[in-house]
């Protein structure tokens, strides 16, 4: 059998989505009321319900 080795870019992709997400999140937490307290919350909730479900499994 064969190790075929990835790229960087394509290892670090997902952890990075989720670190802007959760940046996106806490950027939205401080601009205000509102529609940005619900995309704060999508911003920190998913990478959290992420975080979790990994340690779930």
């Amino acid at each position: 059998m064969s190790h075929r080795s990835q790229s960087t870019a394509k290892i670090l992709a997902w952890p990075a989505a989720i670190a802007v997400l959760g940046a996106l999140g806490l950027f939205a937490a401080l601009l205000g009321d509102g529609a940005w307290d619900a995309l704060a919350w999508l911003g920190l909730g998913i990478p959290s319900w992420l975080g979790l479900r990994g340690l779930w499994r």
